[in-house]
């Protein structure tokens, strides 16, 4: 049973601004830890569900009788609709109280998660999955508000610790507990595993945390840039899944999308720019600092998310990989990530941040690059160490980089630069994955068309490899199969020379940012 003390105010890391004379009540002992712990498992499980189905889009495709391209749509809606929560997050738990939204959002997110497992065609699938990333999206920060309510202040480094390790351990363990599930079992289980972690988290939060909830108060909301934002996200998204299908611009259907999506963001940066109470604050925008750090954020993590995404669609459809495997070799990134992660922390406290981020971001550019050559007859250990090596660059890439963008704007300004700076960097990521996707199809086509080319005699080489009296039809079948791959490799590396020269120029946005004068306060970050 947790015990219940009334000490002074702990710092409130909340969405919206700290009340001044509120005395909470603290948790002790026991309670403490396990208050703790449900808040970092709550954070994982939702972290986890943006990796765990990477390795599980082929899984999913064949069972649902659609291609991997398509499948992709698992991934891109589910993220997609957790960044367009994130801004609404401050103003929900003003309505409705931090404690009451966060208890609701996670027994959403299992029941969300049920119809996931239920789906019997993909768009069903990615409608449950568009309300599992709703219900999920407020997780996140709200995790981490409730982490600075509940701890006193002498605790709360440790606490923000063990949390943020779960936000590194989580993408890492996500395509294992993928793959190993879609070998040993079926694709449903990846999200019948949330349900009962999502109903003791929700039964325990409810219980243990009430204490702590936060005074509700009647907060206006800016409905129309809200739905501005929907809107345009949405149109520009449905248009990068959708235009390959549609043979893009011969389509009405493209072209509207894509008059939508433009008509609705112009009206959206307009409305924000002048409502008194916007959803999303884009006059941060004005600090260079800021701005840079954004730049840098959107297009290194828009380059590192979409290959993640490519890698397991290659190594399945074309290398032999099982799943299982496939999650061995994406997880390999997380390993010295978590490792270096501390030694990053404590180094971006004395060394300038553009040049911690600086080297992160080439680091991964670097090694990037190093996969642009890879080969079809690659080894495990050949195509994981550049993946384990790149990890390296992860903790020099977020973390100072967090500190610079908000150490740029004001501190009322933090909360929602934060949100914003998520909400840009989880778009960016499911942008990046629909265009690298398609790009990956089309630039196959092209190389098996060039490779077809240069076969003088597709004919006459059929007959030289059927010459042991092997059937004719058989020996072109093998030909094609063979065109395909080296097509297929040649446009996977194609994709990661052009994911590396992003991480270039990412690096050096950076230095667009003046060099920083003080310290911000990281806890308003998710």
């Amino acid at each position: 049973m947790a015990t219940v003390s009334n000490n002074p105010p702990a710092n409130i890391g909340s969405p919206t601004a700290k009340p001044a004379a509120e005395k909470l009540p603290v948790l002790q002992g026991g309670g403490l830890v396990a208050a703790g712990l449900l808040l970092a498992v709550a954070n994982f499980i939702v972290v986890l569900d943006t990796t765990i189905a990477n390795v599980s889009v082929p899984h999913i495709a064949g069972g649902l009788a659609v291609s991997s391209n398509e499948g992709t749509y698992v991934i891109t809606s589910y993220a997609v609709a957790e960044a367009i929560t994130v801004p609404l997050t401050g103003w929900l738990a003003n309505r409705f109280g931090t404690v009451r939204v966060f208890t609701t959002s996670m027994l959403l997110f299992g029941i969300f998660s049920l119809l996931c497992g239920m789906a019997g065609s993909l768009g069903f699938l990615v409608m449950a999955r568009v309300f599992q990333g709703l219900s999920g999206g407020p997780l996140i920060p709200l995790s981490q508000t409730l982490l600075m309510r509940v701890f006193p202040k002498d605790k709360q480094t440790a606490a923000l610790g063990l949390w943020s390790m779960t936000t590194l351990i989580a993408p890492i363990l996500g395509p294992i507990v993928g793959g190993y599930i879609c070998d040993n079992w079926s694709w449903p289980v990846i999200f019948y595993i949330n349900l009962p972690i999502a109903a003791l988290c929700s039964f325990l939060a409810y219980n243990m945390l009430v204490p702590f909830e936060t005074r509700k108060r009647s907060v206006p909301i800016d409905f129309v840039g809200l739905t501005l934002l929907i809107v345009w996200v949405s149109a520009m998204q449905i248009m990068l899944d959708e235009g390959k299908n549609y043979d893009w611009f011969s389509s009405s259907f493209i072209i509207t999308l894509a008059i939508v999506a433009v008509v609705g963001f112009i009206s959206f940066v307009i409305w924000e720019l002048t409502d008194k109470q916007p959803v999303v604050d884009l006059r941060v925008f004005r600090h260079r600092g800021y701005t840079a750090s954004v730049i840098t954020i959107s297009l290194a993590f828009g380059a590192f998310f979409s290959s993640v995404v490519l890698m397991p669609l290659w190594l399945q459809g074309y290398m032999g990989y099982t799943a299982t495997w496939s999650g061995y070799v994406s997880a390999a990134t997380g390993v010295l990530a978590v490792i270096i992660a501390p030694f990053a922390a404590k180094l971006s406290a004395k060394v300038d941040a553009r040049i911690l981020v600086f080297f992160g971001v080439m680091w991964m550019g670097f090694w990037t690059m190093e996969r642009a050559f890879n080969t079809t007859d690659m080894s495990y250990a050949q195509i994981a160490f550049p993946l384990l090596m790149q990890g390296i660059g992860l903790p020099f890439f977020f973390i100072p980089l967090t500190g610079l963008s908000l150490s740029s704007v004001n501190p009322e300004e933090t909360a929602g630069a934060a949100g914003l700076m998520s909400f840009l960097r989880t778009v960016s990521g499911a942008f990046a994955t629909s265009i690298v996707t398609t790009s990956w199809d089309n630039e196959a086509s092209h190389f098996k068309n060039d490779l077809v080319g240069i076969i003088a005699s597709p004919q006459q080489l059929a007959s030289t490899l059927s010459a042991g009296g092997g059937d004719p039809q058989k020996a072109l079948g093998l030909m094609d199969q063979l065109v395909q791959n080296q097509s297929i490799m040649l446009s996977t590396n194609a994709i990661f020379f052009t994911a590396s020269l992003a991480f270039s120029l990412a690096a050096c946005a950076i230095w667009l940012a003046p060099k920083p004068t003080r310290k911000a306060d990281t806890s308003a970050a998710h």
